[in-house]
């Protein structure tokens, strides 16, 4: 197995860093304060084609739909500097347009895949509700069929872009069989009567990023806009989580790296009792163990990636990066402010911006105790990962 990035993956890493250190460094903490992602930033970002990163050129994308490495690439380094910016295009990407791209009709992708490729529309993933969070068969958002058109009637929450999305992939029950509901995936305009966005959440981290409720009052949909066929939406759903997955993994790698970074710097610059603090070897052990658990994250992440590249199943080694990426960006995160002391509990230090978004990665995209439970599932039943 070669580890090595190919000299394409290694040029993408290296634009997609120095944008994200000349664009998104310097704005990272004002947006962080404003709960609001940089106009600015956005026409940038959409220029170097970040929300289409995933999808091919002829619909207006980056062209790396078969390279997910190269995808988590792009989300590590963005992630690096601002987990905001990297949940927002990895959601866009990874959950939105990349979805449409596999399961949607040609129709579908040239309406909705190319403006969001482009990103002149920006996508939202709408499963969470009250009362459907962990428990995705859960969803009480209803929709019926008259005539040649559903109508949707519910509400979601938690929905990250949901204040600037244009489109949405909207999760709902459309009959149930039994005990059994039977959900549906539907493509929305957010342009459609009887949509509106509710409550913008005040939220711990990644601040900039738009979580709000999204409610549905008799919204209209074609007949055409549903993904895949009626009844569908769990099996596919599940698959969509599958993939997000990955690069929510991805993000969480370039947020450890950040903090180690920020830690190894740190260390080498304050000095206590006559000498960097980096010279002693509680600190030292922090580094290492910090250094050692984003190293393998990242080798996580990349098999995840690297499996779905090569078609092979790989829901358990994504759901194992999700878990250990983002309990990896807790503990880098929480040991850079500890390196810090009282300079890594003030905003003057990124470091403290770096410990609220890793404990939203712990939470969102399946949380880690949800994660436990789909690996456990694997395992017990003998589906082990095929590498």
């Amino acid at each position: 197995m070669d580890f090595k990035l190919t000299p394409k993956q290694l040029m993408i890493k290296k634009i997609t860093r120095e944008f994200a250190e000349e664009y998104i460094a310097p704005v990272a903490e004002k947006s962080d304060q404003n709960s609001e992602l940089d106009p600015k930033v956005m026409e940038e970002m959409k220029r170097m084609k970040f929300f289409g990163t995933c999808i091919p050129a002829e619909y207006g994308g980056a062209d790396l739909h078969d390279d997910t490495i190269s995808f988590c690439i792009v989300t590590e380094e963005i992630g690096r500097i601002d987990a905001s910016w990297s949940i927002t295009t990895g959601v866009h990407c990874s959950v939105v347009a990349y979805p449409i791209y596999l399961f949607g009709t040609e129709e579908q992708k040239q309406e909705f895949l190319v403006p969001l490729a482009k990103g002149d529309k920006i996508g939202a993933f709408c499963l969470t509700e009250a009362n459907a969070g962990s428990d995705a068969g859960g969803v009480e958002t209803r929709a019926y069929q008259d005539g040649d058109e559903w109508v949707l009637n519910g509400s979601k929450i938690f929905a990250t872009n949901g204040g600037i999305a244009n489109i949405l992939l909207v999760v709902a029950n459309t009959s149930e069989i039994g005990k059994r509901k039977q959900l549906t995936i539907f493509i929305v305009d957010t342009d459609t009567p009887g949509y509106s966005v509710g409550v913008k959440e005040d939220k711990l981290g990644v601040r900039a990023s738009s979580t709000c409720e999204l409610v549905f009052d008799n919204v209209r949909v074609p007949k055409e806009n549903i993904l895949g066929k009626v009844g569908d939406g769990y099996r596919l759903g599940l698959k969509i989580l599958d993939y997000g997955r990955i690069l929510m993994a991805a993000q969480c790698v370039g947020l450890g790296q950040a903090a180690l970074e920020a830690a190894i710097k740190y260390s080498n610059e304050r000095v206590q009792f006559g000498q960097p603090i980096s010279r002693f070897q509680g600190i030292q052990w922090k580094i290492a163990d910090m250094g050692l658990a984003v190293e393998a994250a990242r080798l996580l992440t990349y098999k995840a990636a690297w499996m779905c590249d090569h078609g092979m199943e790989y829901g358990l080694v994504s759901s194992m990066a999700k878990l250990k990426a983002s309990e990896t960006a807790m503990q880098a995160t929480h040991d850079a402010v500890q390196i810090h002391g009282g300079y890594g509990l003030m905003k003057a230090y990124a470091v403290e911006r770096y410990f609220r978004d890793a404990k939203m990665a712990e939470i969102y995209e399946g949380t880690s105790e949800i994660q436990r439970m789909v690996i456990a599932n694997h395992l017990l039943r003998g589906k082990f990962p095929e590498v």
